[in-house]
């Protein structure tokens, strides 16, 4: 057995058909440069107006700038994996640490900081006299290390109980590199590798969906309570487009953790993992655009950016009726 950071390991990646490697190969591409341009454009535009300073298109920002960090540290790799023959699909071990660290950070940061962004909804909806006392500059700085923090902290102990393990193998058995892949190299015993990411993935999905679910049946019982239809209108608009955005992470999520149960899906669960870095990625951006009239307000103000184009199809930009 050896434990040596330079080895090399070989990537599973898909089992594709000849004649559809190259369809797959475009449609990821296409969502991958789709992906960057929306994220850096919206990234972009809030950091440049000052009119989008604001709690929720900052947080807004961050997951922005959280789904461009995983999905290029995961997909050119995998671009260029698909295009070689199975036995050249080779990564060092001290790489593939990096993508899993990566990966897991991602994914973990995306339930953070939409968790954030509910408790920002429901300040604004169920106390907004207090808001931007609540939701200072301070507190907003403190909510972001919090986010970003936690995902650092949980994924640095779920990938260092892999990497203390020697490995026998040298096959991930994945298109990318994570948790699972980093301690299925060891012959040694997995047990409290699974036992914590088990523990890792309960607390994460636990504190996520209780603190949607409770964030959101406040702002529900508020609206109730108040008879404003100008209020329940208000937290529709901004309750919908956070909700479609974390139902969308969470049902990825869930369709993976699942996928890995079941050996006789291999095949779905590594197309849906590839999905998972472009998919949301790539409707998160269009759903805030279209939704939130700041930034389509801002959107057109700017008609010179070079990314307004890329971004901004006439469809998208009528107004809400």
């Amino acid at each position: 057995m050896e434990n040596v950071s330079g080895a090399l390991l070989q990537l599973e990646g898909l089992s594709l058909p000849h004649s559809s490697v190259l369809p797959v190969f475009c449609c990821i591409l296409l969502s991958y440069v789709l992906m960057m341009l929306m994220n850096l454009g919206n990234s972009v535009l809030i950091l440049k107006e000052r009119s989008l300073h604001q709690p929720m298109y900052l947080l807004l920002c961050n997951l922005c700038i959280n789904d461009i960090i995983g999905g290029t540290h995961v997909i050119p790799q995998f671009l260029s994996d698909l295009l070689r023959a199975p036995e050249e699909r080779l990564i060092s071990y001290g790489a593939c640490v990096t993508q899993a660290f990566v990966s897991h950070v991602f994914a973990t940061a995306s339930h953070t900081i939409l968790m954030i962004m509910a408790f920002d909804r429901y300040v604004a909806i169920c106390n907004p006299l207090h808001y931007s006392t609540i939701m200072s500059g301070r507190m907003l700085v403190k909510l972001m290390a919090f986010a970003w923090g936690v995902a650092l902290v949980l994924v640095s102990v779920l990938i260092g109980l892999s990497v203390r393990l020697s490995r026998c193998r040298s096959v991930v058995t994945n298109p990318h590199c994570d948790n699972a892949s980093l301690f299925k190299l060891s012959c040694e015993s997995t047990l409290i590798n699974n036992m914590f990411g088990l523990l890792f993935t309960a607390l994460l999905l636990s504190a996520s969906i209780g603190s949607t679910l409770l964030t959101y049946l406040r702002i529900t019982l508020v609206c109730l309570r108040r008879h404003s239809s100008s209020l329940n209108r208000r937290a529709l608009q901004t309750c919908s487009t956070h909700l479609l955005v974390y139902l969308l992470l969470l049902l990825s999520g869930v369709v993976v953790i699942t996928l890995h149960r079941f050996p006789e899906y291999t095949h779905h669960r590594k197309m849906t993992a590839v999905i998972l870095f472009t998919g949301p990625g790539t409707v998160n951006p269009i759903i805030y655009g279209v939704q939130c009239r700041d930034i389509r307000c801002a959107w057109k103000e700017n008609p010179s950016d070079p990314l307004y184009v890329a971004l901004t199809p006439s469809h998208t930009m009528r107004p809400n009726i």
